[in-house]
């Protein structure tokens, strides 16, 4: 069944603020066909590339990357905001539009040479995604790919991920 995702995603003006175009996934995540899709779609460029671990950032993250991780049979790694995490960790920072921000990682989630799929449901402006990857580099894990459901390429966020393999599903 050939399915158009883009269709799915809900436009929402002015959220979170003014000016803004937010592309809304709720419309698609309640889908199920859309969500398979999505998911399938994502896990193709990298069926046969080894993938041992799908690593995402909270919170839409997770429902790509737990569903990519099971398509791939690959173990999954969340990548969480500051002491949401129970075991000892790492953290990275990055900017924001005001101020800076930063994710953690368990110390023992990515064992030195895992192959790992870094996954989101969006790729902006880039920083979420340069730490998260910054993180699986310090556990000295391999990097295969970063996977999107979508990209808003006017935000030229490939740039703080350059030299990385990118693949987005959507482009806007």
């Amino acid at each position: 069944m050939l399915i158009d995702l883009a269709s799915y995603i809900r436009e929402v003006a002015d959220f979170p603020k003014p000016g803004i175009l937010f592309k809304d996934i709720t419309t698609l995540l309640k889908q199920p066909d859309a969500l398979e899709t999505s998911i399938q779609k994502l896990a193709d460029p990298y069926r046969d590339r080894e993938i041992e671990l799908v690593a995402s950032v909270e919170s839409r993250g997770f429902i790509f990357g737990t569903g990519l991780a099971r398509e791939l049979r690959a173990g999954f790694v969340p990548i969480r905001k500051p002491g949401k995490l129970p075991a000892e960790t790492i953290s990275a920072s990055y900017e924001l539009e005001y101020g800076t921000d930063s994710v953690e990682i368990h110390q023992d989630a990515v064992a030195p040479g895992q192959r790992v799929l870094m996954v989101d449901d969006l790729l902006a402006t880039g920083g979420t995604m340069e730490a998260a990857c910054r993180l699986v580099d310090e556990l000295r894990g391999e990097i295969v790919g970063i996977a999107f459901l979508i990209e808003l390429t006017f935000l030229e966020g490939r740039k703080k991920l350059d030299g990385r393999e990118i693949f987005s599903v959507l482009q806007y």
